[in-house]
């Protein structure tokens, strides 16, 4: 499959996400946000990083880039969308997602390895996996606590559509231990830590993360 990999200014994690596409058996495909073309892609990754506009709120103006006019409307028809940390909080702000993601609440940088538990293996990012899995990936943000309204939070809950949560310690106060969330259709993923770091034990971080990468073309294959 061939995967596009978004870079904003400030990404920093679009190279590391790219090698994990190629590792998981599919082609990566670079775009620019400054373009109106996802070339053909088959999905697409919002990789991590500190986008441009951060500073006003994570992910408030990248969400005006001309790739997220069309990755929006792709996502619509349901093209398979990652979002993983700056690229999470881009998918909240898009409304491709529900809630946002704020400030830690002990409002420090963290960088961790980070015990997670597959609550929804049913996506398109997430197949690989079996519901109640536990994975360690890394996690390293100062905004990424999950907030919502308590009407969200609880249909988020009732319908399955939390994707990952923290296990063991909650690292930066994310309501009901939120990692990461879906949306209806299971096409659009975004999760705070990052399974890109965990695609092979040369890194030292071990292969946890692959799951989300070799799931998209179980689940869209099948």
């Amino acid at each position: 499959m061939r995967v596009g990999v978004v870079t904003f200014p400030g990404t920093l994690d679009d190279v590391d996400a790219a090698r994990a596409v190629r590792i998981a058996g599919h082609e990566a495909v670079t775009l620019w946000h400054g373009d109106h073309d996802l070339q053909g892609v088959d999905a697409v990754i919002l990789p991590g990083g500190f986008s441009y506009g951060d500073y006003l709120r994570c992910g408030a103006i990248s969400r005006f880039s001309p790739v997220m006019t069309e990755v929006i409307e792709a996502a619509g028809k349901g093209l398979p969308v990652l979002g993983i940390c700056n690229g999470f909080q881009i998918l909240c702000e898009s409304h491709l997602l529900p809630g946002a993601l704020i400030r830690n609440d002990h409002r420090r940088f963290i960088c961790r390895d980070q015990r997670l538990r597959i609550e929804n293996a049913d996506t398109a990012w997430t197949s690989a996996f079996e519901a109640g899995q536990e994975i360690v990936v890394p996690l390293k943000n100062g905004e990424g606590q999950y907030v919502a309204d308590a009407e969200t939070i609880a249909r988020l809950e009732g319908e399955g559509l939390v994707v990952a949560r923290y296990v063991e310690v909650n690292p930066n106060g994310s309501i009901d231990d939120i990692a990461g969330v879906t949306n209806a259709a299971g096409n659009v993923v975004g999760v705070m830590p990052h399974p890109e770091h965990a695609v092979e034990d040369l890194t030292g971080s071990g292969t946890d993360g692959l799951g989300f990468f070799v799931s998209l073309v179980e689940k869209v294959s099948a």
